[in-house]
């Protein structure tokens, strides 16, 4: 306060000075300020013809901090233009320093805010998990970023930030204590977007049982749509201590097996033969089949009424197997028929003779009983 005092007791002692102090302030401003605006017009032409977009980015987050940096350098020249003039410059100097100080923190705070908004709000339209929780993030981002630019402002203007880190210290562990199973899961959200286990748009099984799309990542929970459309909510602490088989990962197409079984007095080659000729047909002419893909037959066990033999198809993904596999049962079951091909079932023989013999021998012990 007694700093403040004397800077304006002595801005009323000098006041024609001071008229040309602000007067080549204002003008280092102005030219640095013109300076400014020519280069980042240049800038911006180049960066619209670039394939980047960080340099967007940097461009538009350092424009008002630049701003605020050329107001800390014209008062910085002002102060040498006033010491020029002034004999005493004691009761300025601190405050020119002062100011300046706080124009170069507000110039760092301000990039930082926006770079971060923009790197966000940029990148979270190729990624599903960020822009289904970029809100949350920008608004940690922007807490963080303005907290710790407020204790340095503090510590500019010479006010001891001690006590406030550490009733911040006291209050973070009650409210972390008193919101411990929030935070866990917020954190574990975290984790989710970071490690990427899933996406938004994945079709995923846990292993509770439940299935279906991820419909959204939140800060607090993870949305499922199940197959019957409805949406099942789970905690994203749940979700982080999961088994998770993400059928989507690492890409969209999957391996389709269908188990068949045979007469065992079949031809087994010609089985196997007419078996991928149908299999490569329905993934030729499926619009949801994989027409490249090599498929191939495995005869793997003896079963009490037939051969047993698993033919692998493909999918385009996780959805779509059950119509291919609906296809190639109905196109196989029609050209086993016609090869002559016999498909079993189990047939189980009743001996009726000695059904009949025990029935005999029970009704002659009764009769001897009786007589």
């Amino acid at each position: 306060m007694e700093n403040i005092l004397a800077f304006v007791e002595a801005v009323l002692d000098q006041s024609p000075v001071w008229s040309i102090v602000v007067l080549v302030i204002g003008s280092l401003f102005l030219i640095l300020w013109l300076v400014k605006r020519g280069i980042f017009f240049y800038l911006r032409r180049l960066s619209n013809v670039s394939r980047f977009t960080l340099d967007t980015i940097l461009l538009d987050s350092a424009s008002r901090p630049i701003t605020l940096v050329i107001i800390a350098a014209s008062l910085l020249l002002g102060k040498l233009v006033l010491v020029r003039l002034v004999d005493d410059v004691s009761a300025f100097e601190e405050s020119f320093s002062v100011v300046s100080k706080l124009a170069l923190i507000l110039a760092i705070i301000t990039f930082a805010d926006k770079f971060s908004r923009e790197s966000l709000y940029r990148y979270s339209n190729s990624s599903p998990m960020l822009r289904s929780s970029g809100n949350l993030i920008r608004g940690t981002a922007r807490v963080i970023i303005y907290a710790i630019g407020s204790l340095i402002v503090l510590s500019t203007l010479g006010i001891s930030i001690t006590p406030i880190v550490a009733s911040l210290g006291i209050g973070s562990l009650a409210v972390a204590l008193a919101l411990q199973p929030t935070l866990e899961n917020f954190f574990s959200g975290i984790q989710m977007l970071a490690d990427k286990p899933i996406r938004v748009g994945d079709y995923i099984e846990l292993d509770s049982g439940e299935q279906g799309f991820v419909e959204k990542i939140g800060w607090r929970s993870t949305w499922i749509k199940m197959l019957p459309n409805n949406i099942v909510i789970m905690p994203n602490s749940l979700m982080a201590q999961s088994k998770i088989i993400n059928y989507y990962y690492p890409e969209k197409q999957l391996s389709v097996p269908v188990d068949v079984g045979v007469h065992y007095d079949s031809d087994l080659e010609h089985v196997e033969r007419v078996t991928l000729e149908v299999a490569r047909e329905i993934l030729k002419t499926h619009k949801w089949g994989i027409d490249d893909y090599e498929t191939f037959v495995v005869f793997h066990t003896f079963d009490n009424s037939s051969i047993n033999f698993t033919v692998m198809l493909r999918a385009q993904e996780y959805f779509n197997r059950f119509f291919i596999k609906s296809e190639f049962i109905k196109a196989l079951h029609r050209r086993f028929a016609e090869e002559g091909i016999v498909i079993p079932y189990p047939i189980r023989a009743i001996n009726v003779t000695q059904e009949g013999s025990l029935e005999a021998v029970s009704k002659t012990s009764f009769i001897d009983q009786n007589a």
